[in-house]
């Protein structure tokens, strides 16, 4: 059975965001090894990332990992998804990042850091040759790019496990498998770093946790294995397009959508917001009405939408059905852009 589980990079905008995960019982905890060793040995190569999201006044924190030495780095979609700017530190140091590609679906992205070079490299270790109970440590940033990393001790409890989790800039959901669970508390903020073993590799990257930065000790992580990250890594790395993986930035229509309240009557998104000077504006939407189908693909959902805009690329001209708040049902043609 999935379970729902919070996933979201720390926001902070007028007030401090907060989103209350639904919280699964963590199983008992040995006392944790020391990984003091194993830290040291990972510690150079995670990357610091703080975005900025223009639209809704917000900044977020996140983290990954460096894995060439020329400034390609592993994090999460969900860490640097919709971010007009996203800055990376590394040992110290600032570079700006361009984000290379991604998988939403498997909550997998690629950063290139603007004029690295030399970097340290993370040690890569086998994900197969996990054991229950085996000591594992999260590094991450939970605590923001002026503190020290986070260093959450655990042991893994669990493979193969399946999480439902929702992507709180989109309002999208997505259903992820194959992952590792682990008994450590880790928070906002770690999303995107490395989960490392006893000997100082990494075995996965930390992609939702079931306590949020609000809540008490326990809890469980969930990481996606290093194998199945870094090969989604290659695809991306090789320009390579597929339903799954998107090459550079995502594409916009230039609306804010809802499904929440919905009555199971309404045919598509309700369209929230239409951004000013966007694609969606020059069709002709506006706030309130109904998006139905872009292409004659159906969008009942922001899950759905995200999907199929994912599927397209910047210049690309659809076809919008919607319905306005008249009742009428209009036609009109959108040329996408790209953007955060």
């Amino acid at each position: 059975m999935a379970r729902f589980l919070y996933r979201s990079r720390i926001v902070l905008a007028a007030a401090m965001a907060s989103t209350i995960s639904i919280a699964v019982p963590a199983p008992a905890q040995a006392e944790p090894a020391d990984l003091t060793s194993a830290i040291a040995s990972v510690e150079p190569a995670v990357v610091r990332i703080d975005t900025t999201i223009n639209y809704q006044q917000a900044i977020g924190s996140g983290t990954g990992v460096v894995i060439d030495p020329n400034g390609a780095v592993l994090t999460n979609f969900h860490v640097v998804g919709g971010a007009d700017t996203v800055t990376a530190m590394v040992a110290g140091r600032p570079y700006p990042a361009d984000l290379i590609g991604y998988s939403r679906s498997k909550d997998i992205a690629v950063l290139q850091l603007r004029g690295a070079g030399g970097l340290p490299a993370a040690p890569i270790g086998d994900s197969s040759a996990l054991a229950t109970g085996e000591p594992v440590v999260a590094l991450g940033n939970a605590r923001g790019s002026g503190s020290p990393l986070t260093n959450e001790a655990g042991t893994v409890t669990g493979f193969g496990r399946t999480i439902s989790a929702k992507d709180e800039l989109t309002g999208s959901f997505e259903q992820m498998t194959g992952l590792i669970e682990f008994a450590a508390p880790v928070r906002p903020g770690d999303s995107g770093g490395p989960l490392v073993n006893s000997a100082g590799q990494v075995v996965g990257v930390t992609t939702a946790a079931t306590v949020n930065f609000r809540m008490g000790p326990g809890g469980a992580g969930f990481a996606i294995p290093i194998k199945d990250a870094l090969g989604i890594a290659a695809q991306i790395r090789a320009g390579a397009r597929s339903d799954g993986i998107h090459i550079g930035p995502p594409t916009l229509l230039g609306v804010g959508v809802s499904t929440a309240d919905q009555e199971e009557s309404v045919p598509g998104v309700i369209i929230r917001e239409v951004i000013r000077g966007g694609p969606a504006e020059a069709a002709g939407l506006l706030d309130g009405d109904v998006l139905v189908s872009i292409d004659g693909e159906q969008v009942g959902s922001a899950t759905k939408l995200t999907d199929v805009l994912d599927r397209h690329y910047a210049g690309d001209v659809v076809d919008l059905v919607w319905v306005d708040r008249a009742g009428r049902q209009l036609n009109g043609k959108a040329t996408l852009v790209s953007g955060p």
